[in-house]
């Protein structure tokens, strides 16, 4: 099930209009169609004159989409630091301005990954116990669904940071998939407690005393058995388990396409099966997602597939809108205030 981006009165969402391979065209028809689905106001950021362009042809028309000036983009392929010190006025970096100023209440980028990030660490800054953002992932599994962090934002990883990014995970699961208690596992080599390099043994101790719903370690064939809600792992790992999920899935619906496209009594029970095919396809679609919040930092940033198209462009909106209303940076702030509290023993394997 997608986001369903319930309205809230004057919710306002920055969408860097040139982020993504795909970029203005297929990032501005998703803004639309996000103002005219769910009722947000759509700031659009890049190129004022280009950007009018595709707004021409009328479909903007009476909805609430508007244009705020940056004439410069990040490519893909910049070094984001440097990048982001030379274009003082690209898109991502005024979007993420127009959140910390207040005149929007989240933003959206399917651009730069590093450069996104950065930008909201430069500018709306971390929240007050987190030493590292996480990038949190939402993927299918035989149950359900399950979050999986951090997914690119941090190679080296210290055991509390994978605290943190237990709790904020489980802020999002709560808040924003409406899972009551959300379980908790560790990503490892294995199930026992004696499984896992250094880092996961050392995280597993402060997440069995952390509060948390900890259910133990969790190996990657069990993921999409959907034993746990809430998967932690540093940020190298789980970059080579979502690029390797999303290759595997393409790979068997391609396979599948093929095998089912041969002989007539195959394409006959193809058609009676469609429905089902379509659903099947349409919970495997990482566009269904929309996109990935960066957690950990001062507001609402949503960072999107550099593929996406106006399907994930909506959608990453959705969950922008629901991801404010459900007050997710104040949740986050509130639970990581009370793991504070509770002083971590001394010589804990924290860092």
């Amino acid at each position: 099930m997608e986001p369903d981006g319930k309205r809230g009165p004057g919710m306002r969402v920055a969408v860097d209009a040139m982020g993504g391979d795909h970029a203005p065209q297929e990032i501005v028809a998703g803004a639309v169609r996000a103002a005219r689905e769910l009722g947000v106001e759509v700031i659009l950021v890049g190129p004022t004159r280009l950007l009018e362009e595709h707004l021409r042809a009328g479909a903007a028309a009476g909805l609430p989409v508007r244009i705020e000036e940056a004439p410069e983009v990040i490519e893909m392929a910049e070094a984001p630091a440097m990048a982001l010190r030379r274009k003082r006025r690209a898109s991502i970096l005024v979007a993420v301005d127009l959140l910390r100023r207040g005149d929007a209440d989240a933003m959206v980028s399917a651009g730069n990954t590093g450069a996104a990030m950065a930008a909201a660490l430069l500018t709306v800054g971390r929240i007050e116990g987190i030493d590292r953002p996480a990038i949190a992932a939402v993927l299918p599994t035989l149950r359900g669904r399950a979050i999986l962090l951090d997914v690119g934002a941090n190679v080296d990883c210290r055991p509390k940071h994978l605290l943190q990014f237990a709790v904020m995970g489980s802020v999002y699961a709560s808040r924003v998939l409406g899972i009551r208690e959300p379980r908790v596992g560790l990503l490892s080599n294995g199930t026992e407690e004696t499984k896992g390099d250094e880092l996961v043994l050392r995280a597993s101790e402060l997440l069995r005393h952390s509060g948390l719903h900890f259910i133990g370690n969790v190996e990657g064939r069990e993921f999409f058995d959907g034993v746990a809600d809430v998967v932690v792992c540093d940020g190298f790992v789980g970059n080579v388990v979502l690029k390797f999920g999303e290759g595997l899935a393409l790979g068997i619906f391609t396979l599948l396409r093929e095998e089912l496209s041969r002989g007539l009594l195959v394409r006959l029970g193809v058609a009676l099966a469609r429905p089902r095919l379509r659903a099947l396809a349409r919970k495997m679609d990482h566009t269904e997602y929309g996109g990935a919040p960066l957690l950990g930092v001062n507001g609402i940033c949503i960072i999107s597939h550099g593929s996406a198209k106006e399907k994930a462009v909506r959608n990453a909106v959705a969950l922008a809108a629901e991801s404010v209303r459900t007050r997710m940076v104040e949740a986050i702030r509130a639970d990581i205030g009370r793991l504070t509290e509770l002083a971590l023993p001394q010589g804990s394997p924290a860092d």
